[in-house]
């Protein structure tokens, strides 16, 4: 049985508390340009993607039992695609919300990562993902620009 201040568990607050704040990164990029997922959502995904991956990973060691950790992390795969189905919706000819399903899709790998101790990757993931958040809007708006149709 762990301590609930023991190393082990130490190390399992500091992934939920960076898990945390790459959450936070994404959804304060999305906040700023005022989406619906923001930083609440995209945090929240994150960290419970983390959690989530942490106790497929910890639980069954804890009791003696064999079961495979990715089968928990595979529906959090799944529930984040639920997710991100019902954020997406169609009006006229315009498809919205594929961008914040897509980054959500991405928070919940990002904490998976996290909660799977391959923090370079997630940390990684993060800048990548705030990057292709960030920048690309710029290259989206001149290519919408120079769209005869807009």
């Amino acid at each position: 049985m762990t301590s609930y201040f023991s190393p082990e568990t130490i190390g399992m607050f500091f992934q939920l508390l960076l898990a945390t704040l790459l959450g936070m990164t994404l959804g304060f990029e999305r906040q700023r340009r005022g989406k619906p997922a923001g930083l609440r959502t995209y945090t929240l995904v994150c960290l419970g993607s983390a959690l989530f991956t942490i106790l497929s990973s910890h639980v069954p060691a804890q009791n003696s039992v064999a079961l495979d950790p990715s089968r928990i992390a595979s529906q959090v795969v799944v529930g984040i695609g639920f997710i991100g189905a019902g954020i997406i919706f169609l009006k006229e000819d315009s498809v919205f919300g594929l961008t914040t399903a897509a980054g959500l899709w991405v928070a919940a790998a990002i904490g998976m990562a996290v909660g799977f101790q391959m923090y370079p990757i997630a940390i990684g993931a993060t800048v990548i993902s705030f990057l292709v958040l960030w920048l690309f809007t710029f290259v989206d708006n001149r290519i919408s620009r120079s769209d005869p149709r807009h």
